[in-house]
């Protein structure tokens, strides 16, 4: 009877110490694009462009369809991107800086986080000192030759290295993330890691590496739907750095000569990914990591006549999206309306953690798990003061105030936004009640930009006085693809 009663006793201790145990929390590996649509993937529906391995990670988690950047408040997207992606905060709290920011590394290190950033950071470099306890080949800046970029490594004290120049972007990313990976694997492993992969690519320059050159022949690659030699308006500087590097009008053929380049970073890229996901599972870490995919924002590529970014067209602005790993369900698609800053919150509650506080961020693990459809009802987007945007359900209307110009487009009848209802009788109720929708969002972003400017500009202009040059960064082959010098 003696032996019963001890039994008893232990199988309920050891019940109640298996139900008292923490969650283990899972590690982070975020890997982060530069200048990547959402429709540049594989799974997307892209018919010509390979992307076996991010692919993957959707199938094995779920992928956002209406992920996007707010916005920027300056030509330079990506630095505001990243702000508010790793602060959780919107474009009018944060703008492009981070300085005083509680950002996701550090938020992630207080809850007994390893941290780690390679790559590209295009904010201050004391916020990057601040963000991580360990560092290699971190890209200050926005832009670099690939062949050719200037890193830097996280040193003892704390403080970034001097930059040195070394090999291509991708490599040099991917192998110093490799190297943390199985550095982490080898060890005790006392603490979870959260890992920060920012690769510069698919950013221009367009020169992919050596053996990546030409994996994509321009017979086999359509122009995007929306593709038009010029845009057919004016608004803001169509000659903003990104514009310069084909001339006006554009070039069917160097359009596509720019997308199958284009393509070949992306590949690149996902050739690395893959190399990330295999050291996971060849290590025993991968069933308890979650992995993010996203980029910082979306690009033109000879959509509406650009290509660049600094405008809300849908292919400037949307992103993609990707969570996998435990607490995520798999091969699962969500329509739900999401911002890049989400991305901090909802780490936090699938890894066990308190949740950041002062942020404008939801949490998506509702939608995740399947508790609500949506977090938000309205999309609002906003460039400098010169460009506004909502989007509620499929209707999407865009307003430039310098121009006194009002776009609205039904983007599942028309998801390449051609057709401008803005003028059509019919759709004159969606157009008031968007009206008001974003004059309300911009009340709670605190945005100050009215309807109407104070000065209107003309919506004509002439393409043949737009000048034109190449900048710093561009290596030979792009100089002499692009813009036709010789030797």
């Amino acid at each position: 009877m003696k032996n019963l009663f001890f039994l008893i006793f232990l199988i309920s201790t050891l019940s109640l110490s298996c139900a008292e145990k923490p969650k283990q929390k899972p590690n982070i590996l975020f890997i982060f694009a530069d200048d990547q649509r959402a429709d540049a993937l594989g799974i997307s529906g892209n018919p010509v462009l390979k992307t076996p391995n991010i692919d993957e990670l959707a199938k094995v988690g779920t992928r956002f369809t209406n992920a996007y950047v707010m916005g920027g408040n300056h030509g330079a997207i990506c630095a505001a991107s990243r702000a508010m992606m790793l602060s959780g905060k919107s474009l009018f709290h944060v703008l492009d800086k981070l300085e005083g920011q509680e950002t996701m590394p550090m938020h992630f290190a207080k809850q007994g986080y390893e941290t780690f950033g390679t790559g590209k950071w295009h904010n201050e470099k004391e916020m990057f000192e601040a963000s991580f306890q360990k560092g290699k080949n971190v890209f200050l800046g926005g832009m670099a030759d690939h062949f050719s970029i200037s890193v830097r490594d996280l040193q003892a004290d704390g403080k970034l290295s001097e930059p040195e120049k070394k090999g291509y972007s991708t490599d040099l990313f991917a192998d110093v993330a490799k190297e943390f990976l199985e550095d982490y694997a080898s060890s005790e492993q006392q603490n979870p890691f959260f890992a920060y992969v920012s690769f510069t690519v698919p950013h221009d320059p367009y020169s992919p590496k050596t053996d990546y050159l030409s994996r994509y022949d321009t017979a086999q690659i359509s122009l995007p739907k929306n593709f038009m030699p010029l845009h057919p308006f004016a608004f803001d500087q169509l000659n903003i750095r990104d514009e310069n590097l084909t001339d006006w009008p554009r070039k069917p053929e160097v359009v596509k000569e720019i997308l199958s380049d284009y393509y070949s970073l992306i590949t690149h890229l996902d050739d690395q990914v893959g190399k990330l996901i295999s050291t996971l599972k060849e290590k025993g870490l991968y069933e308890n990591t979650i992995i993010v995919y996203a980029a910082d924002n979306g690009l033109a590529i000879g959509s509406h006549g650009l290509l660049g970014k600094q405008n809300l067209y849908e292919h400037s602005t949307k992103v993609p999206m990707i969570i996998s790993g435990p607490g995520v369900p798999k091969d699962q698609l969500s329509e739900a309306f999401v911002y890049l800053y989400d991305l901090f919150p909802t780490l936090a509650e699938l890894a066990h953690i308190p949740s950041p506080k002062d942020v404008d961020g939801q949490s998506l693990v509702p939608v995740l798990n399947g508790e609500k459809n949506e977090i938000r009802s309205s999309l609002f987007t906003a460039y400098r003061h010169t460009v506004r945007s909502i989007r509620e359900g499929n209707w999407k209307l865009i307003r430039y105030p310098e121009r006194d110009f009002t776009q609205l487009f039904n983007l599942k009848n028309d998801p390449s936004e051609l057709n401008n209802l803005a003028e059509n009788p019919e759709s004159s109720n969606q157009l008031n009640k968007l009206k008001v929708s974003l004059h309300r969002e911009q009340k709670l972003a605190g945005d100050t930009v009215k309807w109407t400017a104070e000065t209107i500009l003309p919506l004509e202009y002439d393409h043949t006085k737009i000048e034109r040059k190449p900048d710093q960064w561009q290596p030979e082959y792009t100089l002499r693809k692009y813009f036709n010098t010789k030797d």
